[in-house]
């Protein structure tokens, strides 16, 4: 477009000096004939603004990540006169087409209109615009172009994708662990662990405590220990949604990821996350997981939550002692975090930390072992064989 500007710069300015120089009907009217293109080529973007017509379709506008849905938009030309060098501009943050048609322009004579038939896959869980987000319009001597926003946009509603794990390493790694412990024990029929604040005072098996010089409280052996507790991060990291979008559907394709994974061995699992008032949800097997399912998609990450305070509520509640494993998914790792988590390994309590980040933690990381397994999950990679 450069050069078509330039080149009728020199025109005009040729057009100037034909005047100044040689005057007569035909340097006057070369003049303002010149003077006139930019108004008439602005007068056709305006008539192209008003009269253009813009026809897209979703086949549904509830999505899940990743999966293609039919999806076209049809250019209408409804004037009396002829549209050139229009062109669409479509959302790509979060979607995209699997056939883009990339930066076509398209000439429409009166009546005429353009069907442009595809597939669109959107990216992350969420609400958000999809389909073409601007129009562009070029006069026909290319000195002018004008984008404006497309009015009729499509905003689809976007569910978590559902990935099925053939095995969970998280789990495998503390096989060997569990029958330890259950094997383990100062007694024939009593397993003990170090006290831990919020325990009972009568579980304390006092033998114990003065055999090894600190306190120990009893776990009987054949009690029914309660189902894994999965514990996610739900505070909301960023103001824009290109930063927040991506971090949430990874978090929460990770806890579905687990949940599923349980829910198809019909192990009996809890969730715990924080929003205005902590949510508590038990699933049983795959006859909740579908209620399970539902209620996630829809959750809405809060702006000012505190994680930490979740978890030290649950066990002030007592209800986390008796778990055969704990997984905590967080999007961020600190010092403070490190400290919590480490006291529980040291208090009996397996557990395996998710962290959702592809900032570098590898100080975090080296610190992982025993009872506490650290794992990264990039944002971007796929699941598989990072849980």
């Amino acid at each position: 477009m450069r050069k078509y500007r330039i080149l009728f710069l020199c025109l005009w300015i040729l057009s100037l000096v034909s005047i100044s120089f040689f005057g007569g009907a035909v340097s006057y009217g070369f003049f303002f004939g010149m003077s006139l293109l930019p108004a008439v080529c602005l007068i056709y973007i305006s008539c192209v603004y008003f009269r253009f017509k813009i026809y897209q379709e979703l086949e549904s506008r509830n999505m899940v990540c990743g999966q293609p849905q039919d999806y076209h938009f049809i250019l209408q030309n409804e004037s009396f006169f002829a549209f050139s060098g229009v062109g669409v501009k479509l959302f790509s943050d979060f979607s995209y087409v699997e056939e883009l048609p990339g930066d076509a322009e398209y000439e429409l004579l009166p009546g005429d209109r353009f069907t442009y038939k595809t597939r669109l896959v959107c990216r992350y869980r969420g609400e958000y615009e999809v389909g073409i987000k601007e129009v562009t319009v070029t006069d026909f001597l290319r000195l002018f172009r004008v984008s404006y926003a497309n009015p009729g946009v499509i905003k689809a509603v976007v569910r978590p994708r559902l990935i099925l794990l053939k095995e969970l390493k998280g789990m495998e790694e503390f096989q060997a662990p569990l029958q330890r412990e259950a094997l383990s024990g100062t007694e024939p029929d009593i397993l003990v662990r170090n006290y831990a604040e919020g325990d009972s005072l009568r579980q304390i098996h006092w033998k114990s405590t003065a055999r090894q010089g600190k306190l120990l409280t009893r776990t009987v052996v054949g009690e029914e220990k309660q189902g894994i507790v999965l514990f996610c991060d739900m505070t909301r990291f960023g103001r824009k949604a290109e930063e927040y979008l991506p971090l949430e559907n990874r978090m929460l394709e990770t806890l579905l990821a687990l949940g599923y994974f349980f829910a198809r061995k019909d192990m009996g699992f809890s969730v715990c996350y924080a929003q205005k008032t902590p949510v508590r949800m038990q699933i049983r097997g795959m006859t909740d997981f579908d209620d399970f399912y539902q209620s996630v998609s829809m959750t809405v990450f809060g702006e000012n939550g505190d994680f930490l305070s979740l978890v030290e509520q649950e066990l002030a509640r007592g209800g986390l002692w008796g778990s055969r494993m704990i997984f905590l998914i967080l999007h961020e790792m600190d010092e403070r975090m490190m400290e919590a988590t480490q006291k529980l390994a040291e208090a009996g309590l397996p557990m395996v930390i998710y962290a959702v980040t592809d900032g570098d933690i590898r100080k975090f990381l080296r610190q992982g072992g025993g009872r506490r397994r650290i794992f990264q999950v990039p944002i971007e990679e796929s699941l598989e064989g990072r849980l």
